[in-house]
C-alpha cells in the first residue's frame, strides 16, 4: 500500500480557520468539497486563494484540499492563502524567503472590535445635542 504524500497547512483570518492539505496532482482547488470556484463567488476571493501558489509557480504541481470553517468568505480566503503559504513551507523550506517577503505568512491580526456598553456600537456614540 502506498502512502499519500501530503502538506499540511492551517490559516487563519478573523473568525475563519482553513486546513489545507496539498496533494500532488493537476491543480484543482477543492474547499469543503466544491470547487473553489464556486465556494468562493467574488474575483478577489478567487485570487487571493490562488496568490501563494502563482507567487511560487506551483499552480499546476498540488491538487489543494481545503477544510474551512467559520467567519465569512473573505475570512475564510484569508484563512486558504495563508494555509496554502504554510503548506508551500513544509512541502519545501526554500520556498519560504519568497512567500515571507510578499506578506503570504503573515496572520493577519485584525479581527471584530466588541460593542461597548453604552454606545450604539464598537466606536459609533449616540448623537450630541448642545441643547
Amino acid at each position: 500500500m502506498a502512502s499519500l504524500i501530503q502538506h499540511l497547512g492551517t490559516g487563519r483570518r478573523k473568525s475563519g480557520v482553513a486546513r489545507v492539505f496539498l496533494r500532488p496532482g493537476k491543480g484543482t482547488i477543492t474547499v469543503n468539497g466544491r470547487d473553489a470556484d464556486a465556494y468562493f463567488t467574488t474575483a478577489s476571493a478567487r485570487a487571493i486563494i490562488r496568490q501563494p501558489m502563482l507567487a511560487t509557480e506551483t499552480a499546476d504541481k498540488f491538487d489543494v484540499l481545503v477544510l474551512a470553517d467559520g467567519g465569512g468568505i473573505n475570512g475564510q480566503a484569508g484563512a486558504v492563502r495563508l494555509g496554502i503559504a504554510r503548506a508551500l513551507c513544509d512541502f519545501n523550506i526554500e520556498l519560504r524567503g519568497k512567500l515571507k517577503s510578499l506578506g503570504f505568512l503573515t496572520r493577519d491580526p485584525r479581527a471584530h472590535e466588541r460593542k461597548k456598553y453604552g454606545q450604539k456600537g464598537a466606536r459609533r456614540r449616540f448623537q450630541f445635542s448642545k441643547r
